[in-house]
């Protein structure tokens, strides 16, 4: 990707961005000379992540806002429309309030413990703020006749993980992306969904030391090879933005790795982003005893995102994979 300040000028929103995730696409956004706005609940962790956020270039602006909140989330917008004359270049829906609800339910069957309280946790902020946030992004992107739209999803909402709640949830990111695209297309609007990589947030990064089992054992052994820093997302929404085509992607889901080749960009720390879906890791990962062999297949080939749409089809038969069964509380 070219170097420079691609997004100079511009005005971008993300939200959920005091930490982890959101807080990496902020300072990716900013270096590349784009105003900020950045939103979260805890003002103090917000007002530190906007700090860290400017030393990087651009202007961030810290926006207390609850996603839940469809009151806050006006207010947000009339913000903008007031102290940045309505411009808004890039909505990023990321913010996210179920790690610790997941955690607890881990080992917990989706019809146990208060299933309304852990799927409003796990998509309260998550997929219905997304699409609060996205119908208020519209209001001003449509009659500007651009702009760009990114939902932060994952593989969870193509296959089994971590509970019915997280997949149902990613899911519906993935299709509130592909659905807006669809009404936003006349208008110059793209929205696209993003699947980061292994991500090595603080909040995984303390789950993985300090949990227990074979879930746990995978993660610390997947973390150091195959994650990514929060960083790695910064750089897609970069290239997604600073794409005079990006419209030819809108309504389609884009994965970290695939973005990296198409934008020629590497981690921050200069390793190349993990292809997760490269036929090389996919193999090593289902065999990993003929991890060895597998090396000699090129690393640019890669499991044609058809294939992975197959393999999750609703009208297809197949054994899914649901850790969770294992370890229910079910008596015979």
């Amino acid at each position: 990707m070219a170097g420079g300040r691609p997004l100079s000028g511009q005005v971008c929103l993300v939200t959920g961005a005091s930490r982890g995730l959101g807080k990496g696409i902020a300072l990716q956004l900013s270096e590349a000379g784009a105003t900020v706005y950045i939103t979260g609940r805890d003002g103090a962790a917000l007002e530190a992540a906007a700090a860290e956020v400017r030393a990087r270039g651009g202007r961030c602006v810290a926006a207390v806002c609850d996603s839940t909140r469809d009151e806050e989330v006006a207010a947000l917008f009339a913000r903008l429309r007031r102290d940045e004359a309505g411009r808004l270049d890039v909505l990023v829906n990321n913010a996210f309030s179920g790690v610790e609800a997941l955690g607890q339910a881990m080992d917990a069957a989706f019809w146990e413990g208060a299933p309304g309280g852990l799927w409003d946790a796990v998509n309260g902020a998550g997929l219905r703020g997304h699409y609060v946030f996205s119908a208020h992004a519209a209001r001003l992107m449509a009659p500007a006749g651009r702009g760009l739209m990114v939902t932060v999803s994952s593989p969870g909402g193509l296959r089994y993980l971590f509970g019915v709640a997280y997949g149902v949830g990613k899911a519906g990111c993935d299709r509130l992306a592909a659905d807006c695209a669809v009404e936003l297309r006349p208008f110059g609007v793209a929205c696209v969904a993003l699947w980061p990589g292994l991500v090595r947030t603080e909040s995984l990064l303390r789950q993985a030391e300090a949990g227990e089992g074979p879930l746990y054992d995978q993660l610390r052994r997947r973390l150091p090879a195959a994650g990514e820093s929060v960083e790695v997302s910064g750089k897609c929404v970069v290239g997604l933005a600073a794409d005079p085509r990006v419209l030819r992607h809108s309504g389609t889901v884009q994965l970290s790795p695939e973005l990296a080749r198409r934008y020629r960009f590497r981690d921050v720390d200069g390793r190349e982003v993990f292809n997760y879906v490269s036929v090389r890791n996919v193999l090593a990962e289902l065999l990993p005893g003929l991890a060895g062999l597998f090396r000699l297949i090129p690393g640019f080939l890669t499991v044609p995102k058809w294939v992975l749409a197959l393999y999750a089809s609703k009208f297809a038969v197949y054994p899914p994979l649901h850790p969770v069964a294992l370890t229910s509380t079910k008596k015979d």
